[in-house]
C-alpha cells in the first residue's frame, strides 16, 4: 500500500499540464475578444482552464487516499493507437460503420479481459449514434458503408 494514490496523482498532474498548456497557447496566439463577441482564442482558453481545474481536483483527491501499486501495461497504448490508425485507414474505403467497428474492436484489446457482449453492444450503439450525429445532425457527407470490391 502506498501513502498516496499515485496513479490519480500522475493523471491529475498530466491533465493540469495539458490544460495549462492549451490555455497559454490559445491566450498567447489568438485574440480572446469579449464575452458578447468571442474571439478564436476564447473557447480553447476556457476549456484549458476547466481541464487544468479538473486535474488539480483529481490530484488533491489523490493526496487524501491511499493507493495500491499502479498496473503499468506498455502494450495498451499501442492497441489504442492501432485502433485509431485502423479507423483512419478504413473510413475512406469502407465507410463510417466499419471504421467504428474496427476502432472499437482493436482498442478493446488494450484491456486484459475482453467482454464480448459489452463489445458487441458498444459497436452497435456507436454504429447507431455516429451516423445520427455526423451525417444527420452535422450534415457531413460520410458514407455509412462502402464496399470497394
Amino acid at each position: 500500500m502506498y501513502r498516496f494514490d499515485y496513479t490519480d496523482l500522475a493523471g491529475g498532474m498530466l491533465l493540469f499540464l495539458i490544460g495549462a498548456g492549451v490555455s497559454l497557447v490559445s491566450v498567447g496566439n489568438y485574440p480572446l475578444g469579449t464575452l458578447p463577441r468571442m474571439g478564436p482564442g476564447m473557447f480553447p482558453a476556457i476549456l484549458g482552464v476547466v481541464l487544468a481545474a479538473l486535474g488539480v481536483s483529481l490530484a488533491i483527491q489523490a493526496l487524501r487516499r491511499t493507493g495500491s501499486r499502479p498496473d503499468v501495461r506498455f502494450f495498451s497504448p499501442l492497441f489504442v493507437l492501432g485502433g485509431v490508425m485502423a479507423f483512419a485507414l478504413t473510413i475512406v474505403p469502407f465507410g463510417l460503420i466499419p471504421a467504428i467497428v474496427s476502432i472499437v474492436v482493436i482498442s478493446s484489446l488494450a484491456e486484459l479481459r475482453i467482454r464480448p457482449v459489452s463489445l458487441v453492444l458498444l459497436c452497435i450503439a456507436l454504429s447507431l449514434m455516429a451516423p445520427l450525429v455526423f451525417v444527420v445532425g452535422l450534415g457531413l457527407p460520410i458514407p455509412l458503408i462502402r464496399w470497394p470490391f
